[in-house]
């Protein structure tokens, strides 16, 4: 009977239909970010050959896709409710430059080909300024979100809705490389 109880109570907390949260989607969104830079940091250490540099294009084309598909995201539906909800203009408005900064690198590399020069060295750059505003997010902004009322859930499902609409627009435009 206990035994019962206990499997009810787990099961009326959270249905099974729910979707990841507002932040469990962003932070998810950051791991795949950060498997790709890597990616790409080892395909630096090997030798430049014809098939890297489609690879290397390919990758890029994958990252700058994934990391404009998230700051849309980010700055269309979860930053206006985070910053209403935690109230901390400069941490908001610290994250919406960073997103400036990755964007026009994205920009940049987007009119670009692995063989150009400073190629290499804009990805990594753009690396870097995603790993440390991505710090910024799951240190600072994250945490005061998750102490509010905000509906993560309910933010969650919105993302995961934009997300989807804008990975399908941009899988159909056609490739530079």
């Amino acid at each position: 009977m206990a035994l019962q109880a206990r499997t009810e109570a787990r099961t009326t907390k959270r249905p099974a239909t729910r979707g990841q949260d507002a932040v469990g989607l962003l932070t998810a969104d950051h791991r795949s970010l950060k498997k790709l830079f890597d990616t790409y940091k080892k395909l630096l250490k090997a030798r430049a050959s014809r098939s890297t540099k489609s690879e290397k294009a390919n990758l890029v084309q994958q990252i700058c896709m994934e990391l404009t598909v998230h700051t849309q995201i980010e700055e269309e539906i979860f930053y206006p409710a985070a910053r209403k909800a935690i109230k901390d203009d400069t941490l908001m408005d610290m994250a919406e430059v960073e997103h400036d900064s990755a964007r026009d690198l994205v920009n940049q590399l987007s009119n670009m080909d692995p063989g150009d020069a400073l190629y290499d060295a804009r990805v990594v750059v753009l690396s870097e300024y995603v790993e440390l505003h991505v710090g910024e997010e799951e240190k600072q902004m994250f945490p005061k979100v998750k102490k509010t009322r905000l509906d993560l859930d309910s933010l969650g499902e919105k993302l995961k809705t934009r997300k989807m609409a804008l990975t399908e627009k941009m899988s159909s435009r056609p490739r530079r490389h």
